[in-house]
């Protein structure tokens, strides 16, 4: 079976088939009970992008009751409080003061945790959250000079929409920091799938390489750094509060 890449539209091939229960905390030993409910991931041998077809066609519902459930923090125990007291923290130390000049929206936020804790740091920041803020129209809030969305890429049956929604609230001089850990070497082809993070119980269902972060950066005319293999940034200006954390203009 061949489908079409959602990046590149490329050919993408079967990889392997895994239980709906494969999870990220199985590295630390939790294992949980066979769903009995096979997910097939494709990977395209044109950018290396690796994703879930049938759960793309999930529908919201469908993610809200069998993977954000109350089940949810037995596979992902840090979303709760650790997570957002480390992004925070994390943000904190790489902008500074400089903070206080910028407006922030923090995409996928949960429960906003985070953005409580940078605007008890005189943060001006917004959480939005597709599945907690139902009733909040996205638009409606405006454009910002920072947006960020942690652990949010992975988990989008849509990566295409996901990049022109931010798109459309990133300020002309912005810059859309977000984490999602790159699957260069860690995915190939013919082999199976037992790297960690691809893991459809956490909702894990697009795995990105460089190279289709880079396609996709292109299509919306951003520029693309990686900082790690976890931590990204799209801009597209180069703003004065955000200089420093950009690479050099070649």
């Amino acid at each position: 079976m061949i489908d079409r890449c959602p990046i590149c539209d490329g050919d993408a091939d079967v990889l392997d088939v895994v239980d709906l229960s494969k999870n990220c905390e199985e590295r630390r030993g939790i294992q949980l009970p066979p769903s009995g409910t096979p997910i097939r991931f494709s990977r395209c041998g044109g950018c290396g992008f690796c994703f879930a077809p049938e759960m793309y066609e999930w529908t919201p519902e469908m993610f809200a009751r069998l993977i954000y459930n109350d089940e949810y923090i037995l596979v992902d125990p840090d979303y709760v409080t650790t997570r957002p007291e480390l992004s925070a923290d994390s943000l904190m130390d790489m902008l500074g003061e400089r903070a206080r000049s910028i407006r922030h929206l923090d995409f996928g936020g949960g429960q906003g945790l985070m953005c409580d804790l940078l605007k008890d740091a005189g943060w001006n920041s917004i959480s939005f959250d597709p599945f907690v803020d139902v009733d909040v129209d996205l638009p409606s809030l405006g454009e910002f000079d920072l947006v960020t969305a942690f652990e949010v890429f992975e988990h989008v049956p849509n990566p295409r929409e996901l990049i022109r929604r931010l798109s459309e609230r990133i300020a002309k001089d912005g810059i859309l920091l977000f984490t999602t850990l790159l699957s260069d070497g860690e995915i190939k082809p013919g082999k199976p799938l037992t790297w960690w993070y691809a893991s459809p119980r956490n909702g894990h269902i697009s795995l990105y390489t460089r190279t289709s972060l880079g396609i996709l950066a292109d299509e919306f005319r951003f520029k693309v750094h990686s900082f790690s293999s976890n931590l990204h940034a799209y801009w597209r200006g180069r703003p004065a509060w955000g200089e420093h954390l950009l690479p050099p203009e070649v």
